[in-house]
C-alpha cells in the first residue's frame, strides 16, 4: 500500500509537531500571565495599570488553545484507528479529499454492482439526521438531489435498522407493495447497504436500476456489504482529515494571534529551555536590549545578553521562585537604560520547570519623566504639578471666583543678622521660606509666587477647590506661625523673637495663565488679591491679620482654636481703596 505510506507519515509528523506547538504555546500563556499579574502589581504600585483587558485575553486565548489542542488529539486518535481499516481499499484511500472519496466510492459502487446510477446520504455528527451528500450515474456524471428520484421508505429501514436490502425486482416484491414510489416510479432492481462504522450508522449507499431486473443478487449485496463497510472507513477518515485541517488552520489562525500579542506587548518577553537557549524573544525585547531574533533564538541567554548570567537561570529552575529587579545598565547602541527585569520558572503541563520566562520593561522614559517632575516640583507646588493638564485648559481668559488669598511676610531683610555674606542670606531665607510653604501646602493652598522674603498663597482656585478655603487659609496661618517659633529656637534666636506677618483676604478674582504664549504663570489678580497684601503691610511683626470676609467664613471655628488670641477688631484705611476696612489681628501664642 505504497500510496497510503507517505500521507501517513506527513500527518503524523504534522500532529505531533502542532501538538508539540500548542503544548508550548499554552506554556508560554501561562508563564505570560503569571508575569503580567506582577507587572500589574508593580505597576499599580506606581499608580498606573495594564491596558484594559490585558490579563482577560490571554486567559481566553488560553482556554481557546485547550479546546483546539483536546479536539486535535482526539480527531488525531481516530485517525490513527481508521488508516488501519482503510489500508485494505487502496483505491478510495489514495486521496482524503471528502468530495473526490465520495465521488469514488460511488463511481465504484455502479461499477461494482453494475447499477444505473447510486445515492449516498450521510448522518449529520451535529444533528444526527441523514442528508444527501452525491449522487452519481453510470456516466460518472454527477446527479442533484432533485434529479434522482429514490424509495425514501427503503433508505430510512436501511439507516435506522443497518440491515441491507436488496430486490431484483421490487414491482413484484411483496414487501414493496405498499410504497408508492416505487410504484410510481417503476423501480426495477434496488440495494441499499448501511455504511456502519463500530457497530454504528454513519449512512446509507443506494442504487437501482430502473431497466432491468434481477441486476443484484446476494453476490452484489456481499460485495457491496464488504465495500460499504470499507468506504466506511475511508468517509470518516476523510471527514476527520477535513476535520483536522480545519482545526490546523484553526491553530495556524491561533499561533498568528498569539505572536501578534507577543508582536503588540510593549514588555519584553524572552523565554529560555533547561539549556538556557532562547526559545522566544519578542520585538520588544529586540528593541529594548537592541538583539537580532534570529541571532538569538537556539543560543544561550548570557551568550547574547552578558546581564543575566547562567547562575541566576540555574537559581530559577531550581529554586523555581520568581524574581524582579530594577536596575541601571549599558545596552549597546542605546546607552544607559533603566530595566525592570522580571524572572520566573517556565513550567510545563505537568508543573515541571523547563526553563526560565523573563519579561523585560524599559523604564528609561518614566523615569526621566520622574526626575523632570521632581525637578519641576522645585519651583510648582505639587497642585500645580499634579494638575497640569487643567492649567493649560484655562487659556488666557481666565475665571472669577472667589478665593482667599494668603500674603506672608517671613522675615524682612533689615531683621536679619548684620554682615551676612550673600549665600549666607540666601540660606537664612530659603529656611523661612520653607517653613511657609510646608504650612500653606499642608492645608492644601497653591503657591502663587515668591517675592523676595514674601510669598502669595491662594485657596479655593481651580487647582484646589474647597468649600472651607477660608478655615484652611487661617489654619495655615497659624500652623505657620508654630513653625517659625521652632525655627526661631532652633536658629537660636531671642526667646522674645517674632518676625512673620501675615495678612488673609477673602473675595473675588480673576484667575488664569498671564504671559505670553510660550510662557506663562498661573496667578490670581484683583482688588481682594492686593487687600490681602495691604493687610501683611499694616500688620505687627507677629500678626496674624484677616478680614471681615474671612473671618464671617470661619468665626465659628476659630473659637475652638487654642493658643489664639484676638488682639484687636478695627476698622482701618488702606492704600488705594476708599472704604474703610474692618479687620481681626489675631496672635497665635507660641507652644510651651
Amino acid at each position: 500500500m505504497q500510496g497510503c505510506t507517505p500521507m501517513t507519515e506527513t500527518t503524523s509528523t504534522v500532529r505531533t509537531a502542532e501538538t508539540l506547538e500548542l503544548q508550548r504555546l499554552i506554556r508560554a500563556l501561562d508563564v505570560l500571565e503569571a508575569q503580567f499579574r506582577q507587572q500589574r502589581a508593580i505597576l499599580q504600585r506606581r499608580g498606573m495599570s495594564l491596558p484594559p483587558g490585558t490579563l482577560s485575553n490571554l486567559q481566553q486565548a488560553r482556554a481557546e488553545l485547550e479546546r483546539l489542542l483536546s479536539d486535535y488529539e482526539t480527531s488525531a486518535r481516530e485517525i490513527d484507528r481508521l488508516r488501519e481499516l482503510g489500508r485494505t481499499a487502496e483505491l478510495i484511500n489514495s486521496t482524503l479529499d471528502l468530495n473526490d472519496v465520495l465521488n469514488e466510492v460511488m463511481d465504484t459502487v455502479i461499477r461494482l454492482t453494475r447499477a444505473e446510477r447510486g445515492y449516498l446520504m450521510l448522518r449529520n455528527p451535529q444533528t444526527g439526521e441523514l442528508e444527501f451528500t452525491v449522487a452519481r450515474n453510470i456516466e460518472h456524471r454527477t446527479l442533484m438531489e432533485n434529479e434522482f428520484i429514490i424509495s425514501r421508505t427503503v433508505v430510512a429501514d436501511v439507516a435506522r435498522t443497518g440491515v441491507p436490502i436488496v430486490t431484483t425486482d421490487a414491482g413484484s416484491d411483496e414487501r414493496f407493495d405498499a410504497q408508492q414510489s416505487v410504484i410510481r416510479h417503476g423501480l426495477r432492481s434496488i440495494i441499499c447497504v448501511p455504511l456502519l462504522l463500530k457497530e454504528r450508522v454513519t449512512g446509507v449507499i443506494y442504487a437501482d436500476n430502473r431497466i432491468k431486473s434481477g441486476v443484484f443478487a446476494e453476490q452484489e449485496l456481499q460485495l457491496l456489504q464488504n465495500f460499504a463497510n470499507q468506504a466506511a472507513v475511508a468517509i470518516e477518515n476523510a471527514r476527520l482529515y477535513e476535520a483536522l485541517q480545519a482545526n490546523l488552520a484553526e491553530i495556524t489562525a491561533m499561533r498568528n494571534l498569539l505572536s501578534n500579542v507577543f508582536d503588540s506587548i510593549a514588555s519584553g518577553v524572552i523565554t529560555t529551555d533547561a539549556e538556557d537557549r532562547v526559545t522566544i524573544i519578542n520585538p520588544a525585547a529586540c528593541r529594548t536590549l537592541n538583539l537580532e531574533a534570529a541571532e538569538c533564538l537556539g543560543k544561550p541567554l548570557w551568550a547574547v545578553w552578558e546581564l543575566i548570567p547562567p547562575e541566576t537561570l540555574q537559581a530559577i529552575r531550581e529554586e523555581g521562585v520568581s524574581e524582579s529587579v530594577e536596575i541601571d545598565c549599558d545596552v549597546a547602541g542605546r546607552g544607559t537604560l533603566t530595566l525592570n527585569i522580571s524572572l520566573s520558572p517556565l513550567r510545563n503541563t505537568d508543573r515541571r520547570i523547563e526553563g526560565v520566562a523573563i519579561v523585560v520593561d524599559d523604564l528609561t522614559e518614566q523615569k526621566a519623566r520622574e526626575r523632570q517632575l521632581n525637578t519641576v516640583r522645585k519651583y510648582l507646588t505639587p497642585a500645580m504639578v499634579d494638575n497640569i493638564r487643567s492649567i493649560e485648559a484655562l487659556g488666557l481668559s481666565g475665571e472669577r471666583r472667589i478665593i482667599t488669598s494668603l500674603f506672608v511676610d517671613v522675615r524682612d531683610f533689615k531683621r536679619y543678622p548684620l554682615r551676612l555674606a550673600p549665600h549666607e542670606l540666601m540660606a537664612y531665607l530659603n529656611r523661612y521660606l520653607t517653613v511657609a510653604a510646608d504650612a500653606l501646602t499642608q492645608h492644601n493652598g497653591i503657591i502663587d509666587k515668591y517675592m523676595a522674603n514674601e510669598i502669595l498663597g491662594l485657596f479655593n482656585t481651580q487647582l484646589n477647590p474647597s468649600e472651607d478655603h477660608a478655615l484652611h487659609a487661617v489654619l495655615a496661618a497659624f500652623d505657620m506661625a508654630d513653625a517659625f517659633y521652632a525655627l526661631y529656637r532652633q536658629l537660636g534666636e531671642p526667646a522674645e523673637a517674632c518676625y512673620f506677618r501675615v495678612g488673609i483676604n477673602t473675595g473675588i478674582a480673576t484667575l488664569g495663565n498671564v504671559g505670553s504664549q510660550t510662557r506663562r504663570e498661573f496667578t490670581a489678580v484683583g482688588d481682594s488679591v492686593n487687600a490681602a497684601h495691604r493687610l501683611i503691610e499694616n500688620a505687627q511683626y507677629g500678626e496674624i491679620v484677616i478680614s471681615e470676609t474671612t473671618y464671617q467664613a470661619c468665626a465659628k471655628a476659630l473659637e475652638r482654636i487654642p493658643r489664639l488670641i484676638l488682639r484687636k477688631a478695627e476698622s482701618i484705611t488702606v492704600k488705594n481703596r476708599r472704604e474703610p476696612m474692618h479687620i481681626y489681628r489675631f496672635y497665635r501664642e507660641a507652644p510651651r
